[in-house]
């Protein structure tokens, strides 16, 4: 198991930026690929992007394509997520999330990701 502590969010108007952090702790972090994922109030949890295991390649979902961006330090056991030209229906609890398999480029599926962090408040106003 992994212990997944985010950190970064809050009240931000639309079209700035805020920069969202992930630290591991447990098993190797390095060897296992990363996910944010949110949830919008009264919605359900949806995928936002995720990060191979040796950060080489990523992959976003539509919605934030070209707005977010996610990194990692597998020396500092840390993820990130950068996002860019906030809008108003950005506005989630944003939770970290490792995959359960090794080695692995990630996936959009939650059932895939076995630690999860508590997630981090992002409240973006018009």
């Amino acid at each position: 198991q992994v212990q997944l502590v985010e950190s970064g969010g809050g009240l931000v108007q639309a079209g700035r930026s805020l920069r969202l952090s992930c630290a591991a702790s447990g098993r190797t972090f390095g060897n296992h690929a990363m996910a944010w994922f949110r949830q919008p109030p009264g919605k359900e949890r949806e995928f936002v992007g995720a990060i191979k295991w040796n950060g080489d390649t990523t992959f976003y979902a539509s919605s934030v394509k070209g707005r977010f961006t996610i990194s990692r330090d597998n020396d500092k056991n840390t993820v990130a997520l950068q996002m860019n030209r906030l809008k108003p229906e950005d506005t989630a609890v944003y939770y970290c999330a490792s995959e359960r398999r090794e080695e692995s480029d990630g996936s959009s599926f939650d059932e895939e990701y076995d630690c999860w962090g508590r997630g981090n408040q992002v409240t973006v106003s018009l």
